[in-house]
């Protein structure tokens, strides 16, 4: 009963997602999770000295990112990891810190810095400069619980979206030309293996999130963001 009184907004949160999911409601949620996948294939790209051509995304939750060089294993690996990393990150920074504009300024940033560099195409270009500007209004005028929240939201749909999807595409359809039906292609082995490994991981990486992360309460309250008095 501690830990439901303590995690109570994370658990209506979650619930409220999962009731939601097969609703027009939650697309652009699951789209921007698109996005954090594709990101993390280019920032692989980058992190191991390659280059990164155009980024796209769709209405229907697909993605390409076109790279040039590179470690492909790492990059190929990136995607559905990546974007639960990113998730992740969101979630334990809105939890456990009172960094909520910051992290929703630089995420709305990173977004409009993308769009203008690499992404070309009608959809993904309108989807990822409006959500990016958004998040920077959002930081701007919006209260610090209200980022808070938004950041919740945005870190639990990843990381119940990621391992979801890497159950769909890479097992029970395992014929869909995935990430991991082009590692099984470049390295061998077989696509509900690598795909496999993913979800394990993915799984593993939730599981420590929630069991280490969230300490005792994660709930929303006055004492979490105390106001600065004014002078």
């Amino acid at each position: 009963m501690k830990a439901v009184r303590g995690h109570w907004q994370m658990l209506v949160i979650t619930a409220a997602i999962l009731l939601l999911w097969f609703t027009p409601v939650i697309i652009p949620l699951k789209i921007l999770i698109v996005f954090f996948h594709e990101l993390s294939h280019a920032l692989a790209a980058w992190m191991t000295g390659g280059s990164v051509d155009s980024i796209r995304i769709s209405p229907q939750q697909g993605g390409v990112t076109v790279t040039r060089g590179g470690n492909v294993f790492l990059q190929m690996s990136a995607g559905y990891l990546g974007s639960l990393l990113i998730g992740v990150f969101l979630f334990l920074g809105a939890v456990r810190s009172h960094a909520d504009r910051i992290m929703m300024a630089g995420l709305g940033a990173v977004m409009l810095l993308i769009a203008a560099l690499y992404i070309r195409d009608g959809f993904a270009l309108a989807f990822i400069l409006g959500g990016g500007a958004l998040m920077l209004v959002a930081a701007r005028f919006l209260s610090r619980d209200v980022n808070d929240l938004v950041l919740r939201v945005v870190g639990l749909t990843s990381m119940i979206y990621v391992p979801m999807d890497i159950f769909s595409d890479t097992i029970a359809r395992s014929e869909l030309r995935s990430d991991a039906y082009m590692m099984a292609d470049r390295f061998g082995g077989a696509t509900m293996m690598w795909g496999g490994l993913w979800l394990l991981i993915s799984l593993l990486v939730i599981g420590l999130c929630l069991r280490y992360g969230l300490g005792r309460h994660s709930n929303i309250t006055r004492s979490n963001f105390p106001e600065t008095p004014a002078t």
